[in-house]
């Protein structure tokens, strides 16, 4: 993994708490932010697969089903017409 220099511009009073929490960590201020980076990354990516229980529920319900458009289709009709 490479690491890269990245500049950020905050308000004084932010870097200074950022750097009061450094020193009660024992953490730089780099690896609070690049924590801060990860948990945003691993949010997106629990966001992108979270699915909700009754979706996971009916997933793979209708695996071994033969059906086309029209029977959707057929379906509709019977039940709106």
């Amino acid at each position: 993994m490479m690491n890269t220099k990245l500049t950020l511009r905050l308000d004084d009073s932010l870097i200074a708490s950022a750097k009061e929490y450094s020193a009660q960590t024992g953490k730089s201020v780099s690896k609070i932010v690049s924590d801060f980076f990860v948990i945003i990354k691993n949010e997106k990516l629990k966001d992108a697969n979270l699915t909700s229980p009754t979706v996971q529920s009916l997933k793979g319900i209708l695996k071994d089903r033969e059906l086309s458009e029209a029977d959707y289709k057929k379906y509709l009709e019977d039940k709106y017409l």
